[in-house]
């Protein structure tokens, strides 16, 4: 039995990290996938557990050596998802969840287009630039730059499976939690995950 791969994706600002967050404390079948990046550590962010930071050095050998199902640059620093880990897990029959951009995202529905991809909206404009702000981590400067980047982003929306629009977290994590097990119900997971059970009803 195979594990699902879900990929979630949405603009800097719109909640998709306390989303996640939410979704991996109530199901404890998903793991995250945790992906590799360039950039330097946030305060309390620890190696390992929100990214394994590596050099540019080292993330640019690990691309040639094949080692990433996706990779990306994003605001000049690189992320990129370990292959091997994935097909590991999903084999192990583990539910994955991919945490990336939209362009990870294109890259790998292309190679595993069986991955559910949902992508979470925040519920306006102004609301994205209140949560930006919030941080208190950028100038207005990289704020303005974040949010036209969010708009480019958003443009994409169209090209993913499920659609959530964060407003209030408890809705959207129930939204997010019902596409996780309207998934898990699907015919092959169930046919594969019960067949003794479904063996012996039929005799």
């Amino acid at each position: 039995m195979s594990g699902s791969l879900f990929i979630v994706s949405a603009p800097s600002g719109a909640g998709k990290t306390s989303l996640v967050s939410a979704l991996l404390n109530s199901n404890k079948q998903i793991a995250l996938s945790i992906s590799y990046t360039t950039r330097a550590p946030r305060p309390g962010e620890t190696d390992g557990k929100e990214y394994h930071f590596v050099s540019r050095d080292t993330f640019l050998q690990m691309a040639r050596n094949g080692d990433f199902l996706e990779s990306a640059e994003v605001y000049g620093n690189l992320y990129g998802t370990s292959q091997p880990w994935i097909e590991q897990q999903l084999a192990s029959g583990r539910d994955i969840l991919l945490e990336i951009d939209w362009q990870g995202a294109a890259q790998v529905r292309k190679l595993m287009p069986h991955a559910i991809s949902i992508f979470i909206l925040p519920p306006s404009l102004e609301a994205l630039e209140t949560r930006l702000k919030g941080r208190g981590q950028d100038s207005a400067e990289v704020i303005a730059r974040r949010l036209h980047a969010a708009q480019e982003d958003i443009s994409h929306v169209a090209e993913f499976d499920y659609v959530i629009i964060n407003d209030k977290l408890d809705e959207a994590l129930r939204q997010l939690d019902a596409v996780v097990i309207a998934i898990g119900l699907r015919r092959d997971s169930q046919l594969s995950r019960h067949a003794t059970l479904i063996d012996q009803l039929q005799k």
